[in-house]
């Protein structure tokens, strides 16, 4: 089984780049992504067809089945009933992880019209949340046929202690940050 090509660019250069920034004199304390969750929720109002078509769109840009999250309790406002699916979420982990995580840094995020960078702002414990709105940007994701665009959250999970250490830890890994803008380009737009 051969390694996956954004591991071994983590292996090679981000994790001495890392060591050397960062100051860390064992190797166990450079931060590595530990998963990638992908969950796509949508209304209840979506029909069961609705629903096999998102999990296969979900299984095929992941390359693992996703699992269909149903509701725990009845909100009559939104007319939702208990074990009515809800959402569908997938755990990627290993080598499905690195591949998923190449094909979005690589190709899904450049798709996005006027794209200029994703948002820097993690969680406070080195982890990251991307919201995309259609998920038609994975070039796994046929186009031609007749479905509804429905969004997903990527959190990319990662052992970082902090923020900082997460955020360097993913622009190694070629996540495309937006930059800071300046006041003088604030004060042109």
């Amino acid at each position: 089984m051969s390694v996956p090509a954004l591991k071994l660019t983590y292996l090679n250069d981000v994790v001495p780049a890392l060591r050397k920034s960062l100051g860390y004199t064992n190797i166990h304390q450079v931060p590595k992504v530990d998963k990638v969750v992908i969950n796509s929720a949508f209304g209840a109002e979506m029909d069961k067809n609705g629903v096999i078509e998102l999990r296969k769109d979900i299984a095929s840009l992941s390359g693992q089945s996703p699992v269909v999250v149903k509701a725990k309790m009845s909100v009559s406002n939104f007319k939702l009933r208990h074990g009515m699916p809800v959402g569908i979420k997938v755990t990627l982990r290993g080598n499905q992880m690195w591949d998923f995580l190449l094909r979005l840094i690589a190709i899904a995020l450049p798709n996005i019209r006027d794209f200029r960078g994703v948002p820097s702002k993690l969680d406070g414990q080195g982890n990251y949340t991307l919201g995309i709105i259609d998920h038609s940007i994975f070039p796994e994701i046929n186009v031609e046929r007749q479905r509804v665009n429905t969004g997903m959250d990527i959190s990319i999970v990662t052992t970082a202690s902090s923020d900082e250490e997460g955020t360097e830890l993913l622009k190694l890994l070629g996540v495309p940050f937006r930059k800071k803008s300046t006041s003088s380009e604030q004060a042109a737009a």
